[in-house]
């Protein structure tokens, strides 16, 4: 019985260890191909003494829905236009219909009714929370398939903030 034991354990370690490495996989092809959307914020500046400085990141394309009328997982389908802003056209529960210039960002509704992304927090070095007081905009990589990945903040001139 020990012998096999070792087996297992081995096997269950090589399947643990192949997720984790196509879950990286998947995150640098979106960061290398996905397309660049720049979502409005509205920042709140907390301090956490285990996480230390981070900024919650509440985005415009979230607020002002009726979550009454709408699934508790599903789609918020946008539209990148040419200064690289996105913005909200409708919610959907599945990936169709999508069409030219569209795009999908997965959402959850929370449990007080508000819409989640995925990327809604961003920390930072502690000491630098100042440069980003300025932040207007957090940029994420989006593809067709509703994944995303932020990929840092930007100021209203649409630079990234470093």
């Amino acid at each position: 019985m020990k012998k096999y034991k070792w087996h297992i354990f081995s096997a269950n370690l090589i399947i643990v260890l192949a997720f984790f490495n196509y879950s990286i996989f998947k995150k640098e092809t979106l960061l290398s191909n996905g397309k660049l959307a720049l979502l409005e914020l509205a920042p709140v500046d907390p301090r956490s003494l285990l996480q230390g400085d981070y900024m919650i990141l509440n985005y415009d394309i979230a607020s002002d829905i009726d979550t009454d009328s709408i699934s508790k997982r599903g789609f918020c389908v946008i539209t990148i236009e040419e200064n690289k802003i996105a913005k909200r056209v409708r919610l959907q529960e599945g990936k169709t219909p999508l069409y030219d210039n569209e795009y999908l960002i997965r959402y959850t509704q929370g449990e007080w009714r508000d819409i989640y992304i995925g990327a809604e927090s961003y920390f930072f070095q502690e000491g630098t929370g100042e440069k980003y007081e300025e932040a207007k905009y957090g940029g994420i990589r989006v593809d067709t398939e509703g994944n995303n990945v932020l990929v840092g903040l930007y100021d209203k001139t649409l630079k990234k903030i470093e």
